[in-house]
């Protein structure tokens, strides 16, 4: 498998609007086969708050601190939980492919795609292992969580985006997100903070972003098997992103579930 890989977004300042439009834009052109196989690294620039396709935003975030902070609150197409993104403290993937073999399996695919998750962590010297469906766990505490959208057009397409929690502010994710009993539970927590790790807690120090930008390329080579190749976003991905755009700004997307 080829993967083109593209970290231009690492760095510079591009908000969580415009990231799910590139999203949605790559996973789109690759169930189109106008693009091949793809991997970006990103960040939400300035931070923000995802919330699933499926949920209602008030049931799961606590909106007015949102606005207070001047967080912004995004709704993506990809199902999942809500989630907080520290610009400074938070590294994003997103893997867009050809859903074969046992791509075409939801739960598989959650398997083999957050192994490249622990791959990456393991080049860092962290052990950590896959918690079904979509969770990466670091001494049974959650490192990164997971989130998937599939599309058929001339082929079936998955798009997988997610974390890793490098030195999140915890402080402000308490207060931004309403957790889930349900998803507390199953890491024996009440509290957030309880439930998830960062790397700056098992290493003491938080490594650069670009360190775990390339440990996350390295994870997805060894899990995947593939062949790297470092490229930037087509043409046809950013003018179809900048056309999908407004429906992420626009608020009857974000509270078309309130």
């Amino acid at each position: 498998m080829e993967l083109r890989v593209d970290l231009s977004h690492l760095d510079a300042c591009v908000d969580g609007f415009e990231q799910m439009a590139i999203d949605e834009a790559l996973l789109e052109l690759r169930a189109r086969r106008v693009v091949g196989n793809w991997l970006r690294v990103y960040r939400f620039c300035p931070s923000a708050v995802s919330i699933g396709y499926f949920q209602r935003v008030r049931a799961v975030v606590n909106v007015d601190e949102v606005e207070r902070l001047g967080i912004h609150l995004v709704r993506r197409f990809t199902g999942g939980g809500a989630v907080y993104h520290d610009s400074e403290g938070e590294v994003v993937y997103a893997v867009a492919l050809e859903a074969l073999g046992e791509l075409r399996d939801v739960a598989k695919s959650f398997e083999i795609i957050c192994g490249a998750l622990v791959e990456a962590l393991k080049e860092l010297g962290i052990e950590a292992s896959f918690k079904p469906l979509n969770d990466v766990a670091v001494m049974g505490r959650k490192i990164s969580g997971s989130a998937q959208a599939r599309r058929f057009r001339e082929t079936w397409a998955l798009l997988q985006h997610g974390t890793l929690l490098v030195s999140t502010d915890l402080d402000v994710m308490e207060r931004v997100l309403k957790p889930l009993s349900d998803k507390l539970a199953r890491y024996g927590a009440k509290r957030i903070r309880d439930a998830v790790i960062r790397i700056v807690d098992v290493l003491g120090s938080a490594p650069p972003r670009h360190r775990v930008a390339e440990a996350v390329v390295a994870g997805f080579e060894r899990a995947l098997g593939a062949r790297i190749v470092r490229d930037s976003l087509p043409r046809e991905v950013r003018e179809l992103a900048r056309e999908l755009a407004p429906k992420y700004r626009d608020r009857r997307w974000i509270f078309s579930r309130e």
